[in-house]
């Protein structure tokens, strides 16, 4: 973990408010000049604390009509298994998210899909074609609100 101080949580805060902001805007929001906040904003990309800044889409405004839910259960649980089906489910265009879990699934794999015919030809060319896979169970999904701010938790708490 980073070391962080009360002003790269103000930064990382701001940023994940709106990753659109300036240097400019950013050093306003934590009293610092704009040198001084462009390099602790390099600094955290640098260090890994900050891995992007992305556009956040509207799923029904690029032909989404479907979500769901995808929970795999492997064959063995095995790192040759997990990284195998890890690494295949994420060079998908439909997945959204794949999250590694503890339960009676190995995998929760989110999808963004075109409509219910889209979302079976995935699970059956995509999924069940492999050899890690023993079983899967897909839940539509009625609504997804995403977070997009995390936590930060500091050494100071």
């Amino acid at each position: 973990m980073v070391a962080l101080d009360r002003t790269d949580v103000g930064l990382l805060t701001a940023l994940q408010e709106d990753g659109r902001q300036t240097i400019k805007e950013l050093a306003a929001r934590v009293n610092l000049s704009t040198s001084a906040t462009h390099e602790r904003v390099r600094r955290l990309l640098a260090d890994g604390v900050i891995s992007g800044i992305h556009a956040v889409l509207d799923p029904s405004h690029v032909g989404v009509g479907l979500q769901a839910m995808i929970q795999v259960r492997l064959q063995r649980h095995t790192w040759g298994a997990v990284t195998s089906f890890r690494d295949h489910a994420l060079s998908l265009p439909e997945v959204v998210a794949v999250t590694h879990v503890t339960g009676a699934a190995d995998f929760l794999v989110h999808v963004a899909v075109r409509d219910t015919d889209h979302l079976r030809d995935l699970a059956l060319e995509a999924f069940t074609t492999r050899d890690e896979v023993a079983r899967l169970e897909t839940s539509i999904v009625y609504e997804h609100v995403r977070v997009v701010t995390w936590p930060i938790y500091t050494a100071e708490g």
